[in-house]
């Protein structure tokens, strides 16, 4: 019997696992998408409810097939955003901000925020941006040419209470996706 009391135990411990939730998006005019984020204080790596936050962020960017997401997009005022590249670990960056960009691109953009639309835009070649990992480390990440850069811009707007349509000269820019395009998920940041 004592055995078997010791092995019920381990398996309560494994079944006892925090469950991560998909959160809905919010969309325009929600706002806390026009709203700056707020600071994350303290040490992240000994904050429960922000691991928390981080696993359900990437959990729901997931669900919702996006490529990011910031803390805003799904009601939270936090200065949080993840990232999930395809073929990549997806990453969270806590007090995120962009340090140096240079050149431009014409990109293709979406938001899972603004659904249904994209738009040509603007973006920056080169783009270098800092801030804490979710184990409290300071992290650079230098992104060139690539959707990472594109999704450093678009997430961090996000926190800024920016969205990517304040980019357009005129909202006409915008063109609606018809039913069964899409946007491609390694083309956008959503």
């Amino acid at each position: 019997m004592a055995g078997e009391a010791g092995g019920g135990k381990a398996a309560l411990e494994c079944c006892l696992e925090q469950y991560v939730t998909v959160h809905s998006i919010r969309y325009l005019p929600e706002p806390v998408l026009r709203r700056k984020a707020k600071r994350v204080p303290g040490a992240p790596q000994r904050d429960s409810k922000l691991q928390q936050l981080i696993d359900d962020m990437i959990e729901s960017m997931d669900a919702a097939r996006g490529v990011g997401l910031a803390a805003p997009q799904i009601g939270v005022s936090l200065r949080v955003i993840v990232i999930g590249i395809p073929d990549e670990e997806p990453f969270a960056l806590i007090n995120p901000e962009i340090v140096k960009v240079a050149g431009e691109r014409q990109v293709d953009e979406g938001c899972l925020s603004v659904p249904g639309y994209h738009a040509e835009m603007v973006r920056h070649r080169l783009v270098v941006a800092k801030g804490l990992d979710r184990e409290g480390k300071k992290v650079r990440i230098k992104a060139r040419d690539t959707l990472l850069a594109q999704a450093l811009e678009h997430e961090i707007d996000h926190i800024n209470g920016t969205l990517y349509i304040d980019h357009l000269d005129s909202l006409d820019e915008l063109q609606k996706v018809e039913p069964g395009e899409g946007i491609s998920r390694e083309a956008t940041p959503r």
